[in-house]
């Protein structure tokens, strides 16, 4: 869809969101509930209600501003977070539930369109009202997508103007007394709870348009959570205008009690029906666009992920919406309908609280811009399934099933057990399994997770090392520290459970530690190097201090020159003992041309950077030099997009070098000699001119404070930062590079 087509907050997410909330069940039910459920019973199932919903859109909303959003809605975000498989099985689950609640809002429609006309009040008639509507929506929607939202903000003027008539009606059927708590023979608070939650499933409304938004990431939570909130305002407030001016009776036995009461009649009719039509609308918009993203992930067919124009509109997947909400229609029973719906989302909306709370606790690449506590979603999966055990148990077991077969079946994956140590067996099982789905993955660069090979030494300022190394390996990286026995004999090794080292330090460091003999410290390294690690946890990056003094050794020499070769990810720090880390506040990330690789990986580094405790208010600056006179605002631009994917908030600076032609090093002193970390790519220099590289930059650590040198293995991707095809960045780098 074109950008001048697309929706903003207010139209794209708040309005259909308000709308589906503000719709069937506000009008044709919550007098219902009122009159069964009492006033305290009542107010009890709205907040209730509302606990699922609030923490199932904060949930959402958090998921959504970690990743690119395209269409598809939950379904999306999901997917891209946690994998084809859950999302999949979450999305199919909600795709029904979607095309269902068309058919509830379409029959709520026609109770209300066939008593204000004196048409027909049976289970026919509604279907027959009902199917015209469903028919009529669906041409409409066919016409144009654009043309059916901006019709959402007419009916949400009859909606306030509906609610207006109300609250200035008539006061005849006004009670003696208040009933506070349930009636006698009225309907249980699970079925009044089963029938009235479908009233706060409307704010998947405006999320399943997320492929039609300007900014996703900041419409969603906005639009989300602010039509939540005001539909929790107004059904308190409807609850205890219902409770205080219709007595139970007529609350209980009379749906269109409103049309009696309302100070004008034919505002609240416009109201119920621009509510659920625009209700209906939505689920027809909404519905065929998670199944056209379903299907173009290969989830479901094919054939419904193809659309039709520029703007890809999904016609095949709205034809079998379309068929699911007749199918709905012709069950003809509101109440019926509504507990179906229920199930659905409830059971859909426990699983997206417990994904956001696995997220947030398990990927270390996940850095949403909108943040929430993690216990929210554990609480909302809690409500979620609490309240579906409480409704229906069998209907709770079988939506775990359904969605547990769509689950595994996506996944194609067997689970055996076969010990008869059964928890032995299901952890070795969990470890087993896990380690072959990582060592049968292909290495994906934007999830690496570092596994780390530290070599950190015996000195004074060994813990910084480690601490460091502990920061930028995340939260669920690995780190393994290798201190290393010098002995030129070497006769004997060290015994299995001697070579484990367990201390304070590394436990609270969360650090795994190592020591062995070697007979010399390079030969030592190199083998670690080449023989550490197994099946499907295999280290991925070295790091030690940068070895000052060894420019002219041809041990040093052999040992980068395999570590080269085996293309591990290399990582130096030179840890300036004055100024140590400073106050952990400034990082300079250092980038050129020829460090596209590097750059990436910095990014990378900096993201697990900013989210330690110490360096959480951390400003990072990319500084880029440039030699050739390009215009800034392409630079910048260029930099400020591959930035901005890998969700790293950075201060980008471009220093002009064209004219004078400085030395990259000398721009370097100058500008990062006051900070707290600076990151620099190490060059493809040639191996021969090693010398030289270790001998200018050790001259360059003694004009700066701490610094990280950075050389990418080859799995990382090559971000385009090459402003001039052919430009090296500096002269006296241009001499070392191959």
């Amino acid at each position: 869809m074109a950008e001048k087509n697309k929706f903003g907050t207010f139209a794209g997410v708040f309005t259909p969101s308000i709308l589906t909330i503000l719709g069937v069940i506000m009008y044709m039910r919550l007098g219902w509930v009122v009159g069964n459920a009492g006033l305290i019973g009542a107010i009890a199932i709205i907040i209730i209600a509302h606990v699922i919903a609030i923490t199932t859109g904060l949930s959402v909303s958090s998921v959504a501003t970690d990743k690119k959003i395209g269409a598809g809605g939950i379904y999306y975000v999901l997917s891209r977070s946690m994998g084809i498989p859950i999302g999949g099985s979450i999305g199919i689950a909600l795709y029904v539930g979607t095309a269902f609640s068309i058919a509830l809002y379409l029959i709520g429609f026609a109770e209300s369109f066939n008593s204000f006309f004196g048409y027909g009040m049976s289970v026919n008639d509604f279907r027959i009202t009902g199917t015209i509507a469903l028919v009529s929506l669906t041409a409409l929607a066919l016409i144009s997508t654009s043309f059916a939202l901006k019709t959402q903000f007419f009916i949400l003027g009859a909606i306030v103007l509906s609610l207006i008539s109300i609250f200035l009606g008539s006061t005849e059927f006004a009670p003696q007394s208040v009933s506070m708590l349930s009636t006698e023979g009225g309907a249980s608070l699970e079925v009044v709870f089963a029938i009235f939650f479908p009233a706060v499933t409307g704010f998947t409304a405006g999320i399943a348009m997320s492929g039609d938004l300007k900014d996703p990431k900041k419409s969603i939570p906005v639009g989300t959570l602010l039509a939540i909130a005001v539909g929790l305002v107004v059904y308190i407030i409807l609850a205890v205008f219902f409770a205080y001016n219709v007595n139970s009776e007529v609350l209980k036995n009379d749906y269109n009690f409103l049309m009696k009461i309302a100070f004008f009649a034919p505002a609240v009719a416009a109201g119920i029906w621009g509510a659920t039509l625009s209700s209906a609308l939505g689920g027809i918009l909404g519905g065929p666009r998670i199944l056209q993203a379903m299907s173009m992930d290969k989830v479901t067919p094919k054939f419904f992920g193809k659309g039709r124009g520029a703007s890809n509109e999904p016609v095949n997947a709205l034809f079998l919406v379309f068929i699911i909400a007749e199918a709905g229609i012709l069950i003809g029973e509101l109440d019926v309908i509504a507990r179906v719906v229920s199930m659905f989302y409830l059971a859909a909306y426990g699983f997206i609280n417990i994904s956001y709370f696995l997220e947030s606790w398990a990927n270390p690449d996940f850095q949403p811009t909108f943040k929430i506590k993690r216990w929210i979603g554990l609480v909302g999966f809690i409500a979620c399934f609490s309240v579906m055990f409480k409704l229906d148990m069998v209907a709770m077991l079988g939506a775990f099933a359904v969605i547990g077969l769509l689950y595994f079946g996506l996944q194609r994956k067997e689970v055996k057990i076969q010990s008869n140590d059964v928890w032995r067996s299901v952890w070795e099982n969990i470890v087993n399994k896990g380690l072959k789905r990582i060592d049968d993955k292909v290495d994906e660069n934007a999830n690496w997770n570092p596994n780390i090979i530290l070599f950190s030494g015996k000195s004074d300022h060994q813990s910084y090392l480690l601490e460091l190394g502990k920061t930028v390996s995340g939260r669920t990286g690995i780190v393994t520290n290798f201190k290393l026995i010098l002995d030129k004999k070497n006769n004997k090794p060290l015994k299995k459970a001697e070579q484990t080292i367990r201390n304070h330090t590394y436990k609270e460091l969360g650090i795994f530690a190592r020591q062995i003999k070697v007979d010399n410290i390079y030969t030592g390294i190199t083998n670690i190097a080449s023989t550490f690690g197994f099946s499907g946890v295999e280290p991925n990056t070295i790091m030690m201090g940068w070895p000052k003094g060894l420019e002219n050794s041809s041990e040093y020499f052999k040992m980068t020159e395999t570590l080269l070769h085996l293309d591990y990810n290399l990582l130096y720090l030179d840890f300036d003992k004055k100024t140590k880390f400073g106050t952990y506040s400034t990082v300079d990330l250092w980038w050129r041309e020829t460090d596209s690789k590097n750059a990436e990986m910095m990014l990378n580094i900096a993201r697990f950077i900013i989210a330690s405790p110490k360096w959480n208010s951390t400003n990072i600056r990319v500084l880029f030099v440039n030699n050739n006179n390009v215009d800034i605002t392409i630079i910048e631009s260029k930099i400020a997009a591959l930035v901005d994917d890998l969700r790293v908030n950075v201060t980008i600076k471009i220093i002009n070098n064209a004219v004078e032609q400085r030395p990259f090093y000398t721009i370097i002193e100058e500008e990062s000699c006051t900070t707290d970390l600076t990151l620099v790519g190490i060059p493809n220099y040639r191996i021969e001119k090693q010398a030289e590289f270790v001998l200018k930059t050790s001259n360059l650590f003694e004009s700066i404070g701490s610094t990280l040198l950075v050389k990418a293995a080859n799995n990382f991707n090559e971000l385009d930062l090459d402003v001039i095809k052919g430009n090296l960045g500096s002269t006296e780098l241009a001499e070392l590079v191959e």
